[in-house]
């Protein structure tokens, strides 16, 4: 298996790929002016459920959430709940916002920008889920080191989690999911959930497809769901 190469996103602190798309349109453009501000997560200072939500609740993060369907779904069956997405592409982030309007979400922040800048202002013990969907697989060798699925960011992900919090991941490529593998058999602080391959390919009723699974199936790829819980100790 292909093992993680130092440095890794921790320490390179770079985003990548497109922030801005095709432009808005006119009902989207107003939602970034008008209602992101209201939901956007400061850019300073420590982070916890009082000062995002105004109470004490629990707390999950999805990093690059794209298009949010994923994320408003989650957070329309789980509405006691607080939900960050983390997401640098402008024209994702509207996509989610047109969900928050529609279905009147409350219980959503967002930050366009690097999910690791949430994370390492979010208090210890903070999050009960982390959600990694479809990251970019960065499948040449020396771009390894970019994958957010690297030792750095996990050990963040997992100081920042509650006992018994789950660390969900799902991607296409498998040179990405031997990656994750290979990464994640060296965190003993987390325990793989699968008993059999029906447990990293089936669809759980609380894990919808996004769009971008959608589009790889059709393309005949295999999609992989790997669910990992953060141990007790």
């Amino acid at each position: 298996m292909e093992t993680s190469v130092a440095p890794d996103p921790l320490s390179i602190r770079r985003l990548y790929g497109r922030q801005k798309g095709h432009p808005l349109r006119a009902r989207a453009a107003d939602l970034v002016e008008n209602l992101l501000p209201r939901l956007d997560v400061p850019r300073e200072g420590p982070l916890d459920a009082r000062r995002l939500f105004g109470d004490e609740r629990e707390l999950a993060l999805e990093v690059g959430f794209g298009r949010g369907e994923h994320l408003a779904f989650q957070a329309a069956r789980a509405p006691s709940m607080g939900f960050i997405g983390a997401e640098p592409y402008l024209n994702g982030v509207a996509g989610l916002l047109g969900d928050i309007d529609r279905l009147g979400l409350a219980n959503v922040r967002l930050y366009r920008g690097d999910a690791l800048d949430i994370l390492e202002r979010l208090a210890p013990g903070t999050l009960s889920a982390v959600y990694v969907l479809h990251p970019d697989p960065w499948p040449k060798a020396r771009h390894a080191k970019r994958r957010f699925i690297n030792p750095g960011p996990v050990g963040l992900i997992q100081s920042r989690m509650k006992p018994g919090g789950i660390l969900r991941i799902a991607t296409d490529h498998p040179l990405y999911c031997r990656h994750v593998l290979s990464i994640m058999q060296h965190q003993p602080a987390f325990t793989w959930l699968a008993e059999g391959p029906e447990d990293w390919e089936a669809v759980p009723e609380d894990w919808p497809e996004t769009r971008f699974a959608r589009k790889a199936r059709g393309l005949g790829h295999q999609v992989w769901r790997l669910a990992y819980r953060r141990s007790e100790g």
